[in-house]
This record gives structure tokens, C-alpha cells and sequence, in this order.
């Protein structure tokens, strides 16, 4: 190891460049060109300006469908994750059922379950929950939501729906496994101390654990919504108008797969390069204030 230093300190010394060059980003440098050259073609050609105008409308979508999907995953993956850390047999062995057999299912498998089977029964189970409210009720302010229940179709349910609690569903069995992580790594003695005040455990939990731990998970779950967002692009089996399915379309149309995908990849890495620089920025700032 010393002859080596001594060897690089000896070529730094006779060419003084080559330790800056070692300095130099350069992945982030041929990231940085490729851009380059795609937004020139943006600008200069009339079929990647086509094909962007065409593809712009599932950047928002995606967006939309991540954020609402990520929302609702973290609600469901904090009730979870509770589950995982309670001493409630019942509650501890739903929650670890759920994140077992989840996390072992392929997410797109999980999607089309969630729009193929999932939904209908649940169609069908609003259908005759509602029929029955019909029969017993004959009057009351819940006539109308019965009546509701019993004429849905699933028609009513459209498929963007289906692929925000399909993905949801999928994402919040990662996402308890994260809040659990995060609960688990504060330090017991806290939970005691505010037991010993007099508070309950739901209140300990909601006021002394739950805050220090979501500080702690909050990167993870920023790389979590950066996964959900190229993970949205399975959702384009629903023929869900997004970003993967758009490019589909656009292919088809105009016969470009070279620009179409060129394209699509340029927004998807746009999409992913900005949000990891906000989570690598959340962590630096989360380091400097422990």
C-alpha cells in the first residue's frame, strides 16, 4: 500500500493533471451531454418535437399517479408497520401476513390482481351490501348511498383508479417494512420514559416515537417514491394513458421508435435525476441537524 502511494504521489508530481482528472464527475458529465443532445434535437427536429408534444400530457399523469399512489402507501404502510411492532397477536400477524405475501408478489402481477379480481369482488360486494340496505331500509338519510351501491357497475370503475390502488396496495407492504425500521431504531428507553409520565402507548407512540422515526425514514421513503415513479410505468398494461404507455402509442402512430423512446427516456431520467437530487439534499440536511 506505501509503494503505491508512493507511486501515485510520484506520477501526480511528474503530470499534476491526472489527480484532478480522477476528480472530474464524469458519469454525471456524460449524463449532462446526452441531455444536451436531446434537447438540441428537441429544438431542431420536427419529429422529436412531435413526439414530445405527444408524450408531455404522461409526464403528468405520472406524476399525478405517483403522488397519489405514494400517499396512499404511506398511510396504509404506517398502519402496517404498527402492526409489525405490536404486541396485539391479531394486529402482528395481519400486518406480517400482508407485507410477507405482498412483498413477494411482483408488483405488475399485483396490478392487473388488483384490476382484474380485486375490483370486481369488490363490485360485487358493494352490489349486494347495497341491495340489502334496500330491503331493510325503507326509509332513512343512507337510501340514497344504497341505492348507490347497488346500481355501480364495474364500468364505474375506471382503470386509473384500479392502477393507483393496485400500485398503493403493492408500495405500502415496502413502505411498513421502513416505518418499522424506523420505530424499531429508537431507543426503548424512551418508550418507558413516557409510559412512566403517565402516557398510554398509542400516545407515546404518536408523540415521542413516531415523530423521531418518520425523521429517520424520511430518506427512504424519498428513494421509495423515486422507485414509484419508474414503477408507474407498469401501470401502461392498464392501457392507463401514462408516460410508457404514451411512447406505445407514439411508436405506433408515427413509425419513430429511435425518437419516441429517446424521448421517453429523456423525460423519465429528467423525472428521476431531479427527485434524487432533492432526497440527497433532504439527507444532507437531515445529517447536519443530528
Amino acid at each position: 500500500m506505501a509503494i503505491t502511494s508512493q507511486t501515485e504521489k510520484r506520477r501526480s508530481k511528474l503530470i499534476p493533471w491526472t489527480g484532478k482528472l480522477a476528480q472530474v464527475p464524469w458519469w454525471a458529465l456524460i449524463i449532462l451531454l446526452l441531455g444536451v443532445l436531446i434537447v438540441y434535437f428537441l429544438f431542431t427536429s420536427e419529429t422529436y418535437q412531435d413526439a414530445f408534444d405527444f408524450l408531455i400530457a404522461g409526464v403528468r399523469l405520472t406524476v399525478l399517479v405517483s403522488l397519489i399512489s405514494f400517499g396512499t402507501a404511506l398511510v396504509l404502510g404506517l398502519i402496517a408497520g404498527l402492526g409489525r411492532v405490536s404486541k396485539n397477536v391479531v394486529f402482528y400477524t395481519v400486518s406480517s401476513v400482508y407485507v410477507e405475501v405482498v412483498r413477494g408478489i411482483p408488483i405488475l402481477v399485483l396490478i392487473i390482481y388488483f384490476a382484474y379480481v380485486v375490483t370486481p369482488l369488490t363490485v360485487q360486494l358493494l352490489n349486494s351490501l347495497g341491495a340489502a340496505m334496500l330491503e331493510n331500509l325503507a326509509v332513512g338519510p343512507l337510501m340514497g348511498l344504497a341505492d348507490s351501491m347497488a346500481e355501480l357497475n364495474i364500468k364505474d370503475v375506471n382503470m386509473l383508479a384500479r392502477a393507483i390502488a393496485g400500485l398503493a396496495f403493492a408500495y405500502a407492504a415496502f413502505e411498513a417494512e421502513v416505518f418499522r425500521a424506523g420505530i424499531q431504531s429508537i431507543e426503548r428507553g424512551q418508550m418507558e420514559a413516557a409510559r412512566s409520565l403517565g402516557m398510554s402507548y398509542f400516545q407515546a407512540m404518536r408523540y415521542v416515537i413516531l415523530p423521531q422515526a418518520i425523521r429517520r425514514v424520511l430518506p427512504p421513503l424519498g428513494n421509495d417514491f423515486i422507485a414509484m415513479v419508474k414503477d408507474s410505468s407498469l401501470i401502461s398494461v392498464l392501457a392507463v394513458r401514462e408516460l410508457t404507455h404514451l411512447g406505445k402509442l407514439n411508436r405506433a402512430r408515427t413509425f419513430r421508435t429511435f425518437e419516441t423512446w429517446n424521448t421517453v427516456t429523456f423525460l423519465y431520467l429528467c423525472m428521476i435525476l431531479l427527485l434524487s437530487l432533492g432526497v440527497k439534499t433532504l439527507e444532507r440536511r437531515m445529517a447536519v441537524e443530528e
